[in-house]
């Protein structure tokens, strides 16, 4: 099996490089190793030499690698070494297991198609964010290295006490679906995000938004349990939506899979899935 193997070392654990390169070819692979900033050149002149992408980091460096597959017309394989892992948890992957994980990224053939997402040019597969979520992530991201997973709770707790509401206008292709103050703004796919927090997964070729409205700031706790159960777009407040296309104006960053971005004219768009090797 030919595999092209992209690997971000400053990743979560920080896997080695070199030691995956070395598990994948024990397992009868041929590997070629890509740099994470020659992703978008590939993505635009993908390769026709190879079996399988085999990507190593967390959900930052799970969409780049979607659309290198997608545009590759080859499966992706995750072997999930982020902080979070929000993806592979969503998708049932091995975690704090490298050997499964390199014997399923090697000789696993079930495949899941999962929509890649363009967040003003920056693919993603799980959800993208204004408000609440950048102060979240913004708060966690030097405590990664110390709480793991937990520094999404500590980030999202710190912002949920000194965060305002935004002033938003959410465009749902050409309908608003709603103009005002909200505490969050969720552009989901696979709807997995924040060290544990879902949505429902959007339907394939479309985007899900849930709009979460400015209100007191007690409700903030409903509103996080909402989001580790599951169930936040049934809550009063919560205005929801779907399509391919969706503009949110007024927020200047957001936070797309976990990495705090720019997204010019806030538009999200869906395009074509990537098939992922599961269990």
């Amino acid at each position: 099996m030919r595999i092209a193997l992209i690997v971000n070392a400053a990743s979560g654990s920080g896997t080695e490089e070199t030691s995956l390169t070395d598990g994948l070819r024990a397992r009868g692979a041929t590997v070629r190793e890509v740099a994470l900033d020659a992703l978008d050149g590939l993505t635009a002149d993908p390769p026709t030499d190879l079996d399988r992408i085999v990507a190593a980091g967390g959900d930052g460096t799970a969409g780049p690698a979607a659309a290198l597959a997608a545009a590759a017309g080859v499966p992706l394989a995750l072997i999930p070494t982020g902080t979070a892992n929000d993806l592979a948890r969503a998708l049932g992957l091995p975690q704090d297991d490298l050997d499964a994980a390199l014997d399923l990224a090697s000789g696993g053939t079930n495949e899941r198609r999962v929509d890649v997402a363009d967040a003003g040019g920056v693919p993603f597969v799980n959800a993208a964010s204004a408000g609440l979520a950048v102060r979240a992530a913004e708060r966690a991201t030097p405590l990664k290295r110390v709480l793991g997973p937990l520094a999404y709770a500590a980030g999202a707790l710190s912002a949920g006490l000194t965060a305002q509401p935004l002033r938003v206008h959410v465009r749902t292709g050409e309908e608003t679906l709603f103009s005002g103050r909200a505490w969050q703004v969720i552009v989901a796919g696979t709807g997995a995000f924040g060290g544990g927090s879902h949505l429902e997964e959007a339907e394939p070729g479309a985007l899900d938004v849930a709009v979460v409205a400015a209100g007191p700031r007690w409700e903030l706790a409903r509103r996080a349990q909402g989001m580790r159960r599951g169930d936040l777009t049934e809550q009063d407040g919560v205005v929801r939506g779907r399509a391919a296309a969706v503009t949110v104006e007024g927020p200047e960053t957001f936070n797309v899979d976990g990495e705090v971005r720019s997204v010019p004219g806030g538009r999200f768009t869906v395009g074509p899935a990537a098939r992922v090797i599961v269990p």
